[in-house]
């Protein structure tokens, strides 16, 4: 019995994520033979290497109105002979090339390079790190190359996403999944085919956190089925668990076997028992699979799950972080921390505390159910996973991680001598005080992000939040006492809000940059999901429902609000003025400014 893992492309090209290396702690903890393959990664290394460049520039078509193609074009042999020791160096196996970067004439400096005078990298960065910024800006032009003259869906945190968004039918996929293949599909191709080869596994799980990676997942299904049709294979992740809840495509069959939703642990372990013969197909747990024609949804009783604070610590085996690329997409100091070096992921606590939030999907029981791991244990899996990694840094990613167990946390850690750098997401409210903030300094906190959302008080008691803005004011003033980075993740558009209140909460926000509390922030459009408290009560927040089928994915829900600003013109407007405090630009303007210029 051997099960591979795998994560499909694509995703950053920092660090793994989370899931397999969970799922490979757990089952080998159980006796598994498990194998845990980054085919994101490895398809970026082999489309950033000489053979890769030579084949963009051969997969090119004969006119191009993009700049990034007319520009690499006749630059073909120079990016060809770069490129490797470019990686290398984002890789930090070869530091002596910064010197070389640093020349501005040894790589190639495509429409990307534009963005230096915006952005004051220059003045911002120490020369080492401003070459990895010219290196990663050359990858970026290279990223855009491949968009816009080799494969329209491709960027370098996702793929063919538009295939999985809001995708009521699986139409689209499949005719995606039946046409030839481009050149990254080929390359994606290969590489499944070498795994496949070595690890020869009975069962293959693939994570697809994101609609981004769905595409993917399913070519590399493809290529199994060709080559090895007696493996089975899972589809899991975070959007199957929010996305095909209900699926009822009997087609989706034709790649996979399984579909398993929410935590992963326990319907692997039954998929495993079951395909060693010891388990019927009717009492696997939480999985849908294809039975006559039709899709069936199993979830045997009584098939008790792990308690999260018992789950062993996650396993990095296979995936070697030296093989990772430090990419330092934009000076910003916050903004940095999501790209830039590989980061060991580990959860503290399983679902919300708070989990009331009436935007979120808390109908989910990754979110619902809360339960929190224990200090000691905890500091015990980051040893191990130091130990593991030989890397000394950690990204917690919880829904929002809970004050009192990080403060227990980071008291066992300054007990047993424990130095690493980290950083969370929390949620901005009172119990952050300045002391604790100060403790988590010392405990090797570096940064936070956390949800502003509207900036105003109105919309955040609609929204049962939990928090005032005065709160979440000083909340921000105490990390930034403490040295503390800040991010606030900030949402326009939700329910009953007025363009007046999107401009008081900008006021908010321009505030904050020019007090110094935050160094990053970003806007996203508020979006119903049929998972939210929203979605079950529309009524209470002026909304009527559109009409809509699905025979395949359901997360978003089409909606008019009588009386609704102009959101689309707005949103640029607010990302316009985000963009420039960012970067100190306009921070003594008023914000009345930003919606004169752009509305």
């Amino acid at each position: 019995m051997s099960v591979l893992l795998i994560t499909p492309p694509m995703l950053q090209l920092n660090a793994s994520y989370a899931a397999t290396p969970r799922l490979t702690g757990w089952l080998r903890a159980r006796g598994v033979a498990v194998t845990q393959a980054d085919l994101s990664l490895e398809l970026a290394l082999r489309l950033f290497s000489r053979r890769g460049v030579e084949a963009m520039a051969r997969a090119l078509p004969r006119r191009s109105a993009s700049p990034s193609v007319q520009y690499f074009r006749p630059r073909h042999a120079r990016y060809a002979a770069a490129v490797e020791a470019a990686v290398q160096f984002l890789q930090g196996r070869a530091p002596q090339h910064a010197a070389r970067i640093l020349t501005r004439r040894w790589l190639p400096e495509g429409p990307r390079f534009a963005q230096l005078e915006a952005t004051g990298a220059r003045l911002e960065l120490t020369p080492e790190e401003f070459a990895r910024h010219l290196a990663s800006l050359f990858l970026d032009d290279l990223a855009d190359v491949i968009r816009d003259g080799v494969d329209e869906r491709f960027e370098l945190a996702r793929y063919a996403e538009h295939l999985a968004l809001a995708a009521t039918s699986f139409e689209p996929l499949r005719a995606a999944l039946a046409a030839p293949p481009t050149l990254v599909d080929r390359l994606l191709a290969q590489l499944t085919a070498r795994l496949v080869r070595r690890v020869r596994p009975t069962l293959v799980g693939l994570t697809v956190p994101f609609p981004g990676n769905l595409y993917g997942a399913l070519r590399i299904a493809q290529t199994i089925r060709r080559l090895a049709p007696h493996t089975r294979i899972a589809l899991g992740g975070g959007y199957v668990n929010t996305e095909l809840r209900q699926i009822a495509e009997p087609r989706l069959f034709d790649w996979v076997d399984f579909v398993t939703l929410d935590d992963g642990e326990q319907p692997l372990a039954c998929l495993v028992e079951h395909l060693r013969g010891r388990r019927r197909a009717h009492r696997l747990c939480r999985t849908f699979v294809r039975e006559q024609g039709r899709v069936v949804f199993h979830d045997a009783p009584g098939a008790a799950a792990p308690r999260f604070r018992d789950l062993p610590a996650p396993s990095y085996a296979g995936l070697a972080p030296r093989r990772y690329l430090a990419l330092l997409e934009q000076p910003n100091p916050m903004l940095r921390l999501w790209s830039d070096g590989f980061w060991n992921r580990l959860t503290l606590a399983h679902g919300c505390y708070w989990r009331r939030c009436a935007f979120c999907d808390t109908g989910l029981g990754y979110i619902r159910e809360f339960a929190p791991g224990t200090p000691d244990r905890l500091v015990d899996h980051i040893e191990a996973l130091q130990a593991e990694t030989g890397v000394s840094a950690f990204h917690f990613v919880d829904e929002a991680a809970p004050p009192a167990l990080l403060a227990a946390l980071a008291g066992r850690l300054l007990a047993r001598g424990v130095r690493i750098r980290w950083w969370a997401n929390i949620r901005f409210e009172r119990a952050f005080t300045p002391d604790l903030c100060h403790q988590l300094a010392r405990a090797g906190c570096i940064a936070v992000t956390a949800g502003l959302e509207t900036a105003h008080d109105r919309t955040l008691r609609l929204m049962h939040k939990g928090v005032t803005v005065a709160q979440a004011a000083r909340v921000a003033r105490a990390c930034a006492d403490a040295g503390l980075l800040v991010h606030v993740y900030l949402m326009y558009g939700f329910p009953t809000q007025t363009l007046p209140e999107t401009r008081a909460g900008l006021e908010v926000v321009r505030r904050w940059f020019a007090a110094g509390w935050i160094q990053s922030a970003y806007w996203h459009r508020f979006a119903l999901t049929a998972h939210s408290a929203i979605a079950r009560e529309p009524e209470r927040y002026g909304l009527r429902l559109l009409p809509y089928q699905t025979s395949f994915a359901l997360n978003e829900i089409p909606f008019v609000e009588a009386r609704a600003p102009d959101w689309t013109r707005i949103g640029r407007v607010l990302r316009k003025a985000i963009f420039n405090y960012m970067h100190g630009v306009g921070l003594d303007w008023p914000v009345r400014r930003w919606f004169m210029e752009t509305v």
